[in-house]
């Protein structure tokens, strides 16, 4: 497991369906070594705090291997690393086999995964189409977003290290099922007491068991 890419961007102005708005979405890959810090990458910040960023969201990671699927979906788009808003395009990581409270070693840095992505208007904005949320949440294609425990530099080519396995083993792909369909009673128990999943994520899976009981009682 490895990086393939680290991407950064500044926000910046951009026009979408009658409105102007800062993203930081428009990440591009940067050379040599980059300072992995509590909340972002040294060069990268995000532009509304309300729903970006903070210690649960300091950093994005994308597998690579996503993007063979997006070719074939979207062959007239250009796909350069970081497309997708990604701080880490990354090699041999997956929704599948990466779970909620994933501890890893990236470079010099220790990271512990913490929640799917889910996408926002900006990425419509970024690839210039409204079909692009439906098919992203659908396609359980999330990424993951990263907390950072200890600070350090990363860079393309760094080893990735899982370090420690969560012992509840939610794998991230596990929560995107969840988030689509929300119909299994017994994994949403369990991932309602998941401490490493952020509260607002447990508190909306509490209301969806909450709402299967009552219409089955």
């Amino acid at each position: 497991m490895k990086v393939l890419s680290v991407n950064v961007a500044l926000p910046r102005l951009v026009a979408w369906k009658g409105q102007t708005f800062n993203t930081g979405i428009f990440k591009k890959p940067v050379h040599g070594p980059v300072m992995m810090r509590e909340l972002d990458l040294d060069g990268d910040r995000q532009a509304d705090l309300s729903v970006h960023g903070g210690p649960y969201k300091a950093v994005y990671a994308y597998p690579s291997e996503h993007y063979q699927f997006w070719k074939k979906v979207l062959p007239e788009v250009d796909l350069p690393w970081g497309q997708f808003g990604e701080n880490l395009t990354t090699e041999g990581l997956n929704e599948a086999d990466t779970h909620i409270g994933d501890v890893l070693r990236i470079g010099q840095a220790t990271v512990q995964v913490t929640q799917p992505r889910l996408p926002c208007f900006k990425l419509a904005a970024t690839f210039q189409r409204d079909d692009i949320l439906k098919r992203f949440l659908q396609s359980g294609r999330s990424g993951f977003y990263l907390s950072v425990i200890e600070e350090g530099l990363v860079a393309a080519g760094d080893a990735i290290e899982r370090i420690q396995e969560d012992a509840n083993g939610i794998a991230v792909s596990d929560i995107n099922k969840l988030f689509n369909q929300g119909t299994d009673r017994a994994l949403l128990q369990r991932v309602t007491q998941l401490e490493a999943l952020p509260l607002d994520w447990r508190e909306h899976f509490a209301e969806q068991l909450a709402t299967l009981e009552r219409h089955s009682s």
